[in-house]
């Protein structure tokens, strides 16, 4: 066969076969979105944009769950029941789920961290992402709250 021996058309079905094997799991590997979940630690959500909150609002008065669900699922890449669990706090204004096992503070608590840290233009990032509040009506509740806590002066 085209001169080769044996021995190399061994190698070359080798090669072909691993090949072949190679590209069957980079096909089946990339059947499950890996973009927004590959950076995400057990128990946390990726970002949810406030648009992306709207709209799964806004299906959900529509009675359209199911659209909204696969709105999330194709935007963040979570399973159906984390989607799922997502959606219905989304609608009913609860806060956004999280794994069990990974208690998370109110949404004062961290922006009070953050403030307290000296990065309040993340407290507003934060403050914006999980209620779906403008750039202005952000800063505002974050100007409200007391960086160092609840009933406490300046230290």
């Amino acid at each position: 066969m085209f001169g080769l021996g044996t021995a190399e058309v061994l190698v070359l079905a080798v090669i072909v076969i691993a090949f072949v094997g190679v590209a069957l799991a980079a096909v089946r590997a990339g059947a499950r979105p890996a973009g927004p979940l590959a950076w995400r630690s057990p128990g946390l959500l990726p970002p949810v944009s406030a648009d992306l909150q709207h709209r799964v609002r806004e299906l959900y008065a529509e009675n359209k769950q199911i659209e909204a669900i696969k709105l999330i699922r194709e935007q963040t890449g979570l399973g159906l029941k984390e989607a799922k669990d997502l959606a219905e706090a989304l609608a009913s204004g609860r806060p956004l789920p999280v794994a069990p096992g990974h208690a998370r503070h109110d949404l004062a608590s961290r922006v009070r961290e953050l403030k307290a840290a000296g990065r309040g233009e993340q407290a507003v990032f934060l403050v914006r992402g999980e209620t779906g509040m403008g750039q202005s009506e952000a800063e505002r509740f974050v100007d409200a709250i007391d960086a160092a806590g609840p009933g406490g002066g300046e230290a």
